[in-house]
């Protein structure tokens, strides 16, 4: 039904009217958008089930992702392009009276992650299938995403993202697969043949259900999955009946806390009841997710000493760590392993990423709410930690300190971060200078004691959807200029550097970054009403908001350029459109007061005729995949100004070099292997060094009131935050933000990188100046960007990590 636009298009109308009884005349975008799904669904089942069958009698070695997010996006493009079947499908509902964008506009976004790290994990799947191997995610499958923002007289306001509210075509719900989860209850122990026996007591049994969706490979019939686990009643509400209204009313508490657990992604941790929420999240996931992996494994009639030959776990943050003390449990309690074979086993089996090097980040949980909510798992990750302890006693008899520091258990809490280093074989960071920092800092004592399992893997993503989907006509372009090859080898970008030299192919790309730049500021229009200067830098800062990213140097820069306008408003300028979009966690408060200041500010600036042909801000709500996609192509300047040594790696970083975007950044994570590749000509870099940052830290030397005394530009917009003018509606509105600054010492230097980012945003203006000279940098940013594929990293996990090989010949024999 894909072979061609007429066999699409007597398919498409054939399902219209057997399915929703509807003519071609009487359908919405909406009924279209279900009926490609389901076409889509329909030309792919065989190939799921196919590569689902070739692994079972290959008896491949299959990997498993465990993560909390899965930043999936809109999967009918993606999904039409990896067929090869796109343009044929754009045609043929071109055909039909259909606009293919707008099709795409009726999908609802999955609500199944937050920021890098969720759409790291989607760009992985893709990369996985599409390069053949055996890779598979495991994840929960929310009612609500994180939320949807919407921006009420400049304040972010917090509404449910209902995404699930019209269905998922994508998603296959498979109740005979369901798994029992326990919580609570107490520990028995017997004695059973000379054996301890371990038996739970009294707890509460929920059910796992899983829902499928289906990774389409590119290009070929390679199809994994993602399987996503929602949390379900395990009692018969008919059987509480008999005991009363009292029993019915047990019911329906019990019920909605069930439901809770899948209910929502990340629920607020700042009170009791949500830290118990998200621990009960986390080994949800594990446990439904391990269960559902050992089923697989066992169909293979293979001993569990062969599950790390056949099996690969990796645990993406620590997040999923409980599927370490779960796996155990299994093997001791269900599958009479000892100890030491057990933990064999699992060490052999687990892989974990490490995201961060933010101590609030590497999580950990009160000793008494795991007890009380896992009795057994507690039971095992105290048995771990006692045993971890007793080999550092002997390797450090002399270092009391050395334990403490190291333990799994301490001060009354579980470091999740330990247990996922001691129980796994590899530990990998997302970026050298991440790994590096992991190695020599955060987790030195670690390195030092099991180095052979530290590695870095430098995060990628799927220029598949981020360049071929996202951005269709460069994608031509290129393909036009240097054959196609580079769709399978993205590594075989560079063949495109020669062509910076080029005057017709870098006016041909600056005049796709135009039309780019025409739709986005359409988009803005239709949705702000505003009007956008296609002819100036399109200078964007998207991402979550957090200090450490520092927005707020951004916007304390675009006011001190708007006092710049002000003072000589004659002189020459480089028009500027400055966009933001950022989410801020809703207990978050002083970054809901960055994103107020950012309307303030951009309130001022749009308002005042002196900025026009200068100066605009943007702030464009509800940051997702989609607006992404949007955005992106039409930059000019990326910001990535992070502190040095905060971001773990970065990867808008990598999008906006693939689509010739210029990088304004400092030296942290990922923009330091970009760097290295693209020379100090085609980037800009300011700011502290990692090093310098880590010497601040730890020896002191800064005194952030030093820099408002001594610069006058810095005293001004920090006055202005609390004075009235422009910038201040209320005097009280940005003292958090001038206190965060001056009384707490300016935990991320801002003010101490002011003065280097206002210099280096002076050279991106003269560096504009020169088209040509811009469009070659531009050029070679693509041209070196493949080394960024997410397929890259995968090759790399795949080899290094999991010792698995593409199994893409036995599915096409």
């Amino acid at each position: 039904m894909f072979n061609n636009t007429e066999l699409f298009k007597a398919a498409f109308i054939e399902q219209l009217v057997s399915r929703l009884g509807k003519s071609l005349e009487e359908a919405t975008a909406g009924d279209v958008y279900q009926i490609l799904g389901v076409l889509v669904r329909e030309r792919i089942g065989r190939h799921w089930a196919q590569t689902n069958e070739t692994y079972k009698k290959q008896q491949e070695k299959q990997v498993y992702y465990f993560s909390m997010e899965f930043l999936i996006g809109r999967l009918l493009g993606n999904n039409l392009l990896n067929l090869g079947v796109l343009d044929t499908v754009r045609d043929g509902l071109l055909d039909l009276g259909w606009d293919f964008q707008e099709i795409e506009e009726q999908e609802q976004e999955a609500g199944l992650g937050n920021g890098g790290l969720g759409r790291l994990a989607a760009c992985f799947l893709d990369s996985l299938a599409s390069l053949q191997y055996a890779g598979h995610g495991c994840g929960i499958r929310y009612k609500y995403g994180l939320f949807e923002q919407k921006i009420v007289d400049g304040h972010q306001v917090e509404l449910p993202d209902n995404w699930l509210q019209k269905g998922y075509v994508w998603e296959e719900r498979r109740a005979d697969k369901r798994i029992e989860v326990s919580f609570w209850g107490r520990v028995e122990i017997s004695e059973e043949n000379g054996r301890t026996i371990f038996k739970t007591a009294d707890d509460e049994k929920i059910w796992a259900v899983p829902y499928d969706i289906p990774i389409i490979g590119c290009g070929r019939p390679h199809v994994n999955t993602l399987r996503l686990w929602s949390a379900e009643s395990a009692v018969d509400p008919a059987k509480l009946r008999v005991h009363g209204e009292d029993g019915y009313y047990k019911f329906l508490d019990y019920n909605r806390s069930v439901e809770s657990i899948s209910e929502f992604l990340y629920p607020d941790d700042s009170r009791y009841e949500g830290k118990l929420l998200r621990l009960k999240q986390q080994y949800f996931l594990c446990a439904a997710g391990l269960q559902s992996v050992l089923r697989t494994f066992e169909k293979l009639g293979l001993p569990y000493s062969q599950l790390p030959c056949k099996v690969a776990i990796h645990i993406n943050d620590t997040h999923p760590t409980l599927t370490i003390p779960e796996l155990m449990r299994i093997l001791i309690d269900e599958k009479g392993y000892g100890w030491d074979e057990a933990w064999d086993i699992t060490i052999r089996t687990v892989s974990y990423t490490n995201h961060t090097l933010l101590s609030e980040a590497l999580e950990k949980w009160p000793v008494q709410m795991v007890r009380e909510l896992l009795p057994r798992v507690y039971m095992i990750i105290e048995e771990i930690n006692k045993r971890f302890c007793g080999m550092l006693l002997e390797r450090y008899p002399s270092q009391p300190d050395a334990v403490s520091q190291m333990a799994i258990i301490e001060n009354d809490q579980v470091k999740m971060a330990h247990l996922a280093v001691v129980g796994s074989y590899s530990v990998n960071g997302v970026a050298r200078l991440h790994t590096e920092l992991l190695k020599q800092d955060v987790m030195k004592p670690f390195y030092e004691l099991f180095p052979h399992r530290f590695n870095n893997k430098t995060n990628g993503i799927t220029h598949r959807r981020w360049l071929l989907h996202a951005n269709p006509e460069l994608g031509v372009a290129i393909s036009e200029s240097i054959g196609t090859a580079w769709i399978e080898s993205p590594h075989q970008l560079l063949e495109l550097e020669p062509f910076k030299d080029d005057p017709a192919f870098r006016d041909k790309c600056m005049s796709i970054k135009r039309g780019n730049k025409l739709r986005l500021a359409e988009y803005i229009r239709q949705k702000q009403g505003a009007s956008v200067d296609p002819d100036s830098i399109f200078d964007v800062q998207v991402k979550r908001l957090h200090g450490y990213k520092r927005q707020l140097m951004n916007i304390l820069h675009i006011m001190h350029l708007y006092n710049d306008i002000k003072d000589d408003p004659a002189a020459e300028r480089v028009p500027r459109t400055y966009i933001f979009g950022a989410k801020a966690a809703p207990g978050y408060y002083l970054a809901k007061c960055i994103i107020k200041l950012i309307h303030v500010v951009a309130d001022a600036v749009n308002k005042d005729p002196q900025m026009k042909g200068k100066l605009q801000v943007l702030f464009l709500e509800n940051y997702s995949v989609s607006l992404a996609e949007k955005i992106i192509p039409a930059a000019d300047v990326s910001e990535q100004i992070s502190t040095a040594g905060k971001e773990a790696s970065g990867t808008g970083n990598m999008k906006f070099m693939m689509n010739g975007a210029l990088t304004i950044g400092t030296l942290d994570g990922a923009n330091v292997e970009m760097h290295q590749l693209l020379g100090d000509d085609n980037i800009f870099l300011f700011g502290l060094r990692s090093e310098e940052v880590q010497d601040y830290y730890k020896y002191g030397g800064y005194l952030a009131r030093d820099m408002y005394e001594r610069d006058p530009r810095i005293k001004r917009i920090i006055d202005q935050l609390v004075s009235p003018g422009p910038f201040c509606c209320h005097e009280l509105e940005f003292g958090v933000i001038r206190q965060s600054l001056l009384d707490h010492n300016d935990e991320f230097f801002v003010l101490r990188d002011f003065g280097d980012y206002a210099k280096t945003q002076a050279a991106v203006d003269r560096a504009y100046l020169n088209p040509q000279a811009w469009a070659a940098k531009s050029v070679i940013n693509i041209a070196r960007s493949g080394h960024f594929s997410s397929d890259r990293t995968i090759r790399l996990y795949a080899s290094d990590i999991w010792k698995i090989q593409p199994v893409g010949r036995q599915l096409e024999g």
